[in-house]
């Protein structure tokens, strides 16, 4: 028997098998109605769901069914395990009561975008592999440029979230500032320590660990001071240092404030410093009139990065980065490779992979551009618009029920603690958050601010209405009656 031959018979042997993974029409039916019968049934249930539990997870349980094994299973069974062990236990981000770290939500309709970008399996990496996916994710940094106040040459990227555009946009600086290894001892950034450890994170896979981090003290309102920050880099330069980068919050993840945007600016602009803002949490907000007020400056900046699945509640894993002159994330990110010399033939506009580090990737602009494209921005204005008074409404509630707070919310996050006239303050709070993550119905988080234990109410899914608000208030009140006069050591 030839070679050839043998390769044919070889062929036909796999073939049946091989094409087990190309589903018939009616597969796919029963396929599809298991799945969205299992997404109905969270969808319906989530009004009265927990947004923490535990119950029905048992740790000491095993989990061999998480292993892969040569013979398959059926749907149903898969989906009963998923809705116990995965989908019931931990964080349910997608309830309105989720207003512990930053909550998006997760809008059905991405959903559905992102069942036809996968089904569809689009490459949104290159120009010429699909120009109408490219052309939808650049319409989308252009929309959202332009929100932010940018005009014209300014570029970005759709990425995975807040860690990855933090990563781009510090990259950037440091390829456009030609930060080499011999400058890294000299090179300074600025910012505060309620800035996202992602942007430290970004500095030391960027290489730039070695670079002195100058952290500048907050004002009263938890915003960065200013005045300091003006002396700071003066009296760095006068030492034969190199300021070259700050890093600005619009709307921080501890406190949500906003850091004086202008003024920062106008520092970076002149020491000729690369002005970065980290815009994940708040940046969106620029859709609302008060967001616009709140935000001014921002369009000042060299980069910011907004995060879609935090301020447009779409599902984790969308983020963006904006760079005011595209010509640095080319600079940082654009590389040749024979292969894609065909891909190049047919380029008309700026594709992802020439402006992030990503070549692979998924088309994430469906996820966002079909629910923007369904109902218009009103709704989502109108949703943040709510956010920023449920914020406020929770400050005075929560003022009258005995409560320090901190600053009067600059977006949606509000920061407080309980006093109590004996025992340890920081304690009895613990206990409080306890208290309520063990309850369920609703999930908030806490922080230390200079080793003070602070409680945060963080007010972001579109799911998110009064009465969940008041359920939370409701916990605290007869929480607070019960043990106000309780001694904690």
């Amino acid at each position: 028997m030839t070679e050839i031959n043998k390769i044919i018979r070889e062929l036909d042997h796999l073939q049946e098998s091989a094409r087990t993974l190309e589903a018939t029409s009616p597969h796919r039916a029963v396929l599809m109605e298991e799945v969205r019968g299992y997404a109905e049934d969270f969808l319906n249930k989530l009004p009265e769901a927990k947004a923490f539990t535990n119950d029905g997870f048992d740790r000491t349980e095993k989990d061999d069914f998480f292993s892969i094994d040569e013979s398959g299973e059926t749907l149903s069974d898969i989906l009963s395990f998923i809705k116990k062990r995965v989908n019931h236990a931990g964080f349910n981000s997608a309830s309105g009561g989720y207003m512990g770290y930053i909550p998006g939500g997760g809008i059905y309709e991405s959903a559905l975008g992102d069942y036809m970008a996968a089904v569809t399996n689009t490459y949104a990496g290159i120009f010429s592999a699909s120009p109408g996916a490219v052309r939808m994710e650049n319409s989308l940094i252009r929309w959202a440029g332009e929100l932010v106040g940018y005009t014209a040459n300014f570029g970005g990227n759709l990425t995975s979230g807040g860690s990855l555009a933090n990563l781009i946009a510090i990259s950037a600086a440091r390829t456009t500032h030609g930060i080499k290894g011999k400058d890294l001892h000299r090179s300074i950034i600025y910012t505060t320590r309620h800035t996202h450890h992602s942007n430290q994170k970004a500095l030391k896979i960027c290489g730039m660990e070695e670079c002195p981090i100058h952290y500048i003290d907050l004002d009263e309102n938890y915003r960065l001071d200013a005045d300091q920050l003006a002396d700071r880099v003066r009296s760095d330069r006068a030492s034969g240092l190199n300021p070259f980068l700050v890093v600005g919050n619009a709307g921080s993840t501890n406190q949500g404030a906003v850091d004086p945007l202008n003024e920062i600016s106008r520092i970076a602009s002149e020491n000729k410093m690369w002005f970065h803002v980290d815009g994940a949490y708040g940046g969106f907000f620029l859709l609302t009139d008060h967001g616009k007020k709140k935000l001014q400056g921002i369009e000042k900046a060299d980069s910011v990065i907004l995060d879609p699945h935090k301020g447009l509640f779409l599902p984790y894993g969308t983020g963006m980065v904006l760079v005011k002159e595209i010509r640095h994330l080319l600079a940082a990110n654009s590389f040749e490779a024979h292969y894609m010399q065909d891909a190049r033939e047919h380029q008309e506009e700026y594709s992802p992979a020439e402006l992030s580090p990503e070549l692979s990737r998924h088309f994430r602009g469906m996820r966002m551009w079909l629910p923007l494209k369904l109902y218009g921005l009103e709704p989502f204005r109108k949703n943040l618009d709510e956010k920023i008074l449920l914020a406020r409404y929770f400050y005075w509630k929560i003022k009258a029920l005995g409560y320090d707070t901190g600053p009067y919310p600059d977006l949606s996050i509000v920061g407080f603690r309980y006093v109590p006239e004996k025992g340890d303050a920081n304690e009895w709070n613990k206990n409080l958050v306890r208290h309520i993550q063990e309850d369920g119905r609703v999930f908030i988080s806490s922080t230390f601010i200079k080793d003070i234990y602070v409680i945060r109410c963080a007010i972001l899914s579109f799911r998110t209405h009064r009465e969940k608000v008041d359920l939370l208030l409701d916990i605290i009140e007869k929480y607070t009656k019960k043990h106000s006069t309780s001694t904690v050591q």
